[in-house]
């Protein structure tokens, strides 16, 4: 049965994890960013975004991105230096400048905290951004 402390209690307890859960889709709301770094003997540079446009979140590859190339290189997420392959969102459209890719409306970016030029060949990372 719920009494007047109990309903208080909850109430509290939904009312902190609603502002937890705002406050982290803020943040991916109003972008994030990084800087890509090269990985495995591979020079990868530029900047990258992650954006929300009517709903939808972009991973905006910036003017100044640049890969000195790679067989079958893809965009995708991680997190903590572990690249995931169900995050890959497509081949990667050109080795230099502005590029966007869509997040499918149904993958849930907040658990990741890095973007990745991934060699699907190879199975090794091109060049990671942390973005934040």
């Amino acid at each position: 049965m719920l009494n007047r402390r109990s309903f208080i209690t909850a109430a509290a307890g939904t009312t902190i994890a609603l502002t937890a859960a705002g406050t982290a889709t803020t943040a991916i709301a109003g972008g994030l960013k990084g800087h890509f770094e090269g990985r495995s003997n591979h020079v990868t540079s530029g900047s990258v975004k992650v954006v929300e446009k009517n709903g939808r979140y972009i991973v905006e590859l910036g003017r100044d991105f640049s890969l000195d190339g790679g067989p079958d290189p893809r965009v995708g997420f991680g997190k903590d230096g572990h690249y995931d392959s169900n995050s890959t969102l497509g081949a990667l459209l050109d080795l230099k400048g502005k590029q966007k890719y869509a997040v499918p409306a149904t993958m849930d970016i907040s658990g990741y905290n890095e973007v990745y030029i991934w060699c699907e060949v190879a199975g090794v990372p091109l060049g990671v951004a942390t973005i934040k």
